[in-house]
């Protein structure tokens, strides 16, 4: 049984999905694809997907509960088909899945840790999306103590599945576009260790987004509102483990 897989959280990019599962394909390894309560068009597109291979499981919500909900669900899925680690990676497109092999030796070689991208951008990133998401990196450093993170919006990313599992199970506050960020954080209390690997991020002139600047940044500065008070009670030994 494959001790690594890929999921990959889905909301309407059927068509971007299925191409990204044929690149996929190669590297013989299971694809959790999860459908966020997605329209007919894109459910038609991931159901051709799950037909190209037995590799590939497709994980349906009736409903869309956002970003969070779905790597959730694929993190659990995960769990029951045995996989220790998961790379996650978004259905749109964005990301060089050329990186994907750099990704899976970082893991392979440091087990334990969470493997983070950051992006390397080309001329197509909206310079606001450059800036805003500085903040929240910024605001990460803050309420873990490590100022090693590079990134913690990038939907690029190898999880070990059982820690995980473990903060998925015990509640997450923002299931939608703030997860990305909480969840990493969450990690970081448990004591997971991070490693930073840059990956080639591009935006499509012709794509889209689900990322709303106003209403999703609301909700990341709640999240790390929220943080901030579950910082503040474990500051002691997070300054402890930094002076180690």
């Amino acid at each position: 049984m494959a001790e690594y897989g890929f999921l990959i959280p889905v909301y309407n990019h059927g068509v971007a999905c299925l191409e990204t599962v044929r690149l996929l394909l190669p590297y013989g390894i299971p694809i959790i694809i999860v459908d966020d309560g997605s329209n007919a068009e894109t459910k038609q597109a991931l159901r051709e997907a799950a037909a190209l291979s037995p590799l590939v499981r497709l994980v349906a919500k009736e409903r869309n509960g956002g970003k969070g909900s779905a790597v959730s669900a694929g993190f659990l899925a995960a769990r029951t088909m045995g996989l220790g680690h998961v790379l996650q990676l978004d259905a749109d497109r964005q990301h060089d899945i050329s990186a994907v092999p750099r990704f899976l030796e970082l893991s392979h070689a440091h087990p334990s840790s969470l493997i983070l991208g950051y992006p390397i951008y080309d001329a197509s990133v909206p310079e606001s999306r450059k800036k805003g998401r500085e903040v929240s990196n910024v605001f990460a450093r803050i309420v873990t103590c490590n100022t090693h993170i590079r990134d913690v919006l990038c939907g690029f990313r190898v999880y070990p599945v059982g820690p995980a599992c473990q903060v998925v199970s015990h509640g997450i506050w923002d299931m939608r576009m703030g997860f990305d960020v909480e969840v990493v954080v969450r990690l970081c209390w448990k004591r997971v260790p991070v490693i930073n690997e840059g990956v080639k991020v591009t935006y499509p002139a012709d794509g889209s987004s689900h990322f709303h600047m106003v209403r999703d940044n609301i909700r990341i500065s709640l999240v790390f509102t929220r943080l901030c008070f579950g910082a503040f009670i474990r500051l002691p030994w997070l300054v402890a483990r930094r002076e180690r």
